[in-house]
């Protein structure tokens, strides 16, 4: 069966777009193959920088012929419909076939597609997937109208089988399939000849080419940490750096460098950073003392020097970059040593955001949040305090302007600097993690406690002005923030309930306005209440009906017509301060001089549904752990969910219980007396939960249901009072053979009213006491 090899060979490739470009051409160009018709055993795709490659193994040769019957109008149909089907089949009248179906005489299509060289295929396909190439951004060049990534100069399109090798007939925008490709740029720029992959990749390694990537990665590493070794040096490791470098040469030489004595005291994310960031360096570190001494770059070629001159050339560059490191380094350490005021005055002129002040102004809040949390993870809460006021400065340093990804970094060593101890330097370092999910969660109580109040803080005013993530947009990273706190509170067994915060407490607590009700006002704006057809008696009738006529009452007319009324331009002041639709004088006129002011209280759901949103981040993260869905719904539906450590110990028991035979049985049972219990309150209109009794049972079964319940409740209510879920679901597996029984010798609907009003109350019972462990109802099976 043939093998196709595809090259694409163009000016150099960005290495961050190489990845998802090679698994791009794989999956176009096989999609369309097999859409074709044609069949292919396996295949590979393959990058460097100058190069897309793709291989397909076991193509067919060509595709099959492919017969359709479709079946159409009836023969006395409309001429219009007839025509719409004609047009869809591409046939005429005359190719059509009539035939019998049911009671009417209809037309039918017959489509005979034969079969198509494989050869042909392929150009139709690979045209259409070199113009439709889905490059992150691309160009155009000459008088073209090809867009590529870089200009493109040839493409290698060969299928190859025993007899031989040919060439793809394909031209695009004037470029011409062939059977030629061309090495490495400098070290064998000459084209040559391929016949099939194994000789192209063969012909590509002789022209100092190295097609694989992984490969390429494989060596650099390799060599690297080879020359580490030599020195008694450690390499950094960096695997994003490693393959974005892959990505930059074809035939990778790594050299290695020694770092200037003058900038060895920097600190050591700082080279890092500097070097990676601005050479593409990897970072080689003494593993005696931790320090940064030296350096790897990766050249593109060899060189008769063995890379002397490569390497000079990148130290002065080099050099050059780590003296403003360096420049940066000591101009923050003079601002540290002397208290770090300078940056916190100048944060006091950066906006936050529009809606919720200055960063000095989040830096408050944080730190009033991390006093209030520093007692619940075991911290010190002045030193919390200081933490979080002090873990933010660095973003008015000059390191962390040329760097961002240091912030946090650079605050510790400046906390440091400023004579701060080492818990609160810390703190600086980790109050922004965890970042993502496999970032390390911090452990030191008044780093946890800054973490925590910096991502509380931030969700809470984001969800204060409504600017919650939608499905498909997260500008502010709230579900990362909201994540972070998850895995911050479990990961160090914390236990708060959320609700109890401050900050959580301003989404949540009622709001006390004051609603205005008077003649003065009323005579004043009295062209104003009526809308929409409704008249209002007053201000106040209005407010209490419709709350979104409120609004309309803080027009500019409504402003005009009270001042021009009453001349009183601070009840006009007022009434512009007012929020959420009711209007609060804010003390600007004493309420005396009114006949009706009154004070409302209105509750705000922002709370509930920011804990909704920690339930579903929580949902996300515990299915990770193998946590099903429904359980962890039978347990939020419990008091106590916004514990979020209880919540997750709850899960992990009764996903255990529920795992188990008798988990699975009482589940069974439960659910047959649930929903036994809830057709018959449907059905009599009354609610069973009361009144059941020992001494109307009439069989031994119902007495030993009564004893196994009774001992039920004496176990389960301290163990659920002690937090020991996995006693309590012990307790709750004894109730599996009485209930079981039950139901065999029973019958719940007897004919004795008073034994079965007593049979539902027992029902009832069973339903209760499950109901103390957790919510079956929401578990499915």
């Amino acid at each position: 069966m043939p093998e196709l090899l595809i090259e694409l060979f163009s000016e150099e490739i960005p290495a961050r777009m190489q990845a998802s470009a090679r698994e791009a051409l794989k999956k176009l160009v096989t999609d369309g193959l097999v859409e074709a018709g044609l069949t292919y055993e396996s295949a590979g795709a393959f990058s460097t920088p100058r190069r897309l490659t793709l291989v397909v193994q076991g193509l067919t040769a060509e595709s099959r012929p492919v017969r359709e019957e479709r079946k159409g109008p009836r023969s006395d149909a409309p001429a219009a419909a007839l025509e719409g089907f004609l047009r869809s089949t591409g046939l005429t009248l005359d190719q059509l076939e009539k035939r019998a179906d049911k009671k009417a005489e209809v037309y039918f299509a017959v489509i005979e597609k034969p079969g198509r060289k494989a050869a042909e295929i392929v150009a139709e396909v690979l045209e259409r997937v070199i113009r439709n190439f889905p490059w992150p951004k691309s160009m155009r060049w000459g008088a073209g109208s090809l867009r590529w990534v870089r200009p493109l100069h040839s493409i290698l399109c060969l299928l190859s089988d025993e007899g031989g090798a040919e060439v793809v007939p394909l031209v695009v925008d004037g470029i011409a399939a062939g059977n030629t490709t061309g090495g490495h740029r400098f070290m064998a720029p000459a084209r040559f000849a391929v016949s099939s992959f194994d000789d192209y990749a063969v012909k590509l390694r002789r022209a100092h080419v190295v097609l694989d990537s992984a490969e390429r990665e494989a060596a650099i590493w390799n060599d690297a940490q080879q020359m580490a070794f030599a020195r008694g040096l450690e390499l950094v490791p960096d695997a994003g750096l490693l393959t974005e470098v892959a990505g930059l040469v074809e035939w990778p030489v790594v050299l290695m460098g020694a770092i200037g004595a003058d900038f060895l005291h920097l600190p050591p994310e700082v080279l890092q950073t500097s070097m990676r960031e601005h050479q593409k360096f990897f970072s080689v570190k003494n593993p005696r003392t931790g320090r940064i001494e030296g350096f790897v770059t990766v050249a593109n070629r060899e060189t008769a020097d063995n890379g002397a001159t490569i390497l000079k050339g990148n130290l002065k560059v080099l050099s050059a970059r780590l003296s403003d490191a360096r420049f940066f380094w000591e101009n923050d350490l003079r601002v540290a040593k002397a208290g770090m005021g300078e940056w916190e005055e100048g944060l006091k002129a950066v906006t936050f955001h529009n809606k919720l002040g200055s960063q000095a102004d989040r830096i408050a809040r944080i730190a009033a949040l991390a006093r209030e949390i520093a007692p619940l993870v075991g911290a010190d809460a002045d030193q919390a305090e200081r933490a979080a006021k002090l873990a933010k400065l660095d973003l008015r340093s000059a390191m962390v302007g040329e760097f961002p990804e240091l912030q946090g970094t650079m605050g510790r060593y400046y906390a440091l600097e400023a004579g701060e101890p080492d818990a609160i330097a810390n703190a600086a370092r980790d109050h922004y993690s965890p970042l993502g999910p496999s970032d390390a969660v911090p452990s030191e109580p008044v780093s946890v406690a800054v973490a925590l109040a910096d991502k509380i803080d931030t969700l809470t005013g984001f969800w204060a002005i409504d600017e919650k993530p939608t499905g498909s947009k997260d500008p502010f990273a709230l579900r990362r923030a909201a994540l972070g706190v998850i895995r911050l509170v479990l990961g160090n067994g914390v236990r708060f309930h959320v609700r109890d915060l401050s900050a959580f407490k301003a989404l949540t607590e009622f709001k006390h306005n004051y609603v205005l009700g008077t003649r003065s006002i009323c005579a004043a704006v009295s062209g104003v209440y009526e809308r929409n057809g409704q008249e209002y008696v007053n201000v106040e009738h209005a407010l209490r009906s419709d709350f979104k006529y409120a609004n309309d009452l803080l027009s500019l007319e409504s402003f005009s017509a009270i001042k021009a009324a009453t001349g009183d331009f601070r009840l006009v002041e007022g009434l512009s301060e007012a929020f959420g639709g009711y209007l609060e004088l804010k003390d600007a006129v004493p309420f005396s001089e009114y006949d009706s002011a009154q004070r409302v209280e209105t509750h705000n759901p922002k709370g509930a549904d920011l804990l909704s949103f920690f339930h579903d981040r929580l949902k996300v993260f515990l299915k990770d752990q193998g946590i099903r869905h429904d359980v962890i719904d039978a347990c939020l539906a419990m008091p106590g969910n916004d514990d979020l450590t209880l919540l997750v110990k709850r899960a992990e028991a009764l996903q255990a219980f529920l795992g188990s035979e008798d988990g699975t049985n009482l589940l069974q049972g439960f659910k047959r007396a649930n929903n036994i219990l809830s057709q018959a309150e449907a059905k009599d209109g009354v609610e069973y939960s009361f009144g059941a009794d020992v001494k109307f049972a009439e069989t031994e079964e119902e007495r030993a249901l009564f004893a196994a319940l009774d001992a039920g409740e004496a176990a389960i209510k301290p163990a659920m009072a002690q937090e020991d879920f996995a006693a309590a679901m012990a307790a709750m597996a004894q109730l599996r053979a009485p209930i079981d029984a039950f139901f065999t010798a029973v019958q719940i609907n007897t004919d004795n009213q008073i034994v079965r009003r007593n049979r539902l109350n027992l029902l009832h019972r069973i339903r209760a006491l499950v109901a103390q462990v957790a919510d079956l109802t929401k578990v499915e099976g």
